[in-house]
């Protein structure tokens, strides 16, 4: 997905919703700081967004412009209206959210979690995909391992958890190439 088809995204939520704020919490979240990020980032079809008037709202979203919907059909991208809860995230990611708005998003506006604080939701999630994610994260110097320490330990999982996660970050920044 590159960073126009976000903005269609934002819009087209903001007017089937009528919300204006919607947080863009999955891997193209990136498109908010980096919005020419490399491909390699840019490998999923789907935004995971939610509204923050409403939670009504992300039921509207996934069934108007979600999968398999007439808007995936016909673009070949999709929305996939999701819950706050989805995402493990630190304390404070809310004063981070980078905000993508301009005349391509409708008046709507998409509030992409910071780098920093979406490498911790994908280091958390750790299926294959998300562990490579933050790989080329790392490997593009886009996050810093440090920082990624420091969120995660601002999450409310279980010490045994923790070092679960660290313990992966550590295998991540020991891998060849970085």
């Amino acid at each position: 997905m590159r960073r126009q088809q976000l903005e269609h995204i934002i819009r087209a939520a903001a007017g089937i919703t009528g919300a204006s704020e919607f947080v863009i919490i999955g891997s193209q979240a990136v498109l908010g700081q980096f919005p020419q990020a490399p491909d390699e980032l840019l490998v999923s079809m789907e935004a995971d967004v939610f509204s923050l008037r409403d939670p009504a709202d992300n039921d509207l979203i996934d069934g108007s412009i979600g999968e398999g919907s007439p808007f995936h059909q016909t673009f070949g991208y999709y929305a996939h209206g999701v819950s706050a809860e989805t995402a493990v995230l630190p304390a404070g990611w809310r004063d981070r959210l980078v905000p993508v708005h301009n005349p391509n998003t409708g008046g709507g506006t998409g509030l992409c979690l910071e780098i920093h604080d979406l490498a911790v939701s994908k280091l958390v999630a750790g299926r294959e995909k998300d562990v490579d994610f933050i790989g080329v994260l790392l490997r593009h110097h886009f996050v810093q391992a440090p920082i990624i320490r420091e969120r995660l330990a601002q999450t409310s999982l279980a010490p045994e958890l923790l070092h679960r996660y660290h313990a992966r970050l550590d295998r991540l920044v020991k891998a060849p190439g970085l």
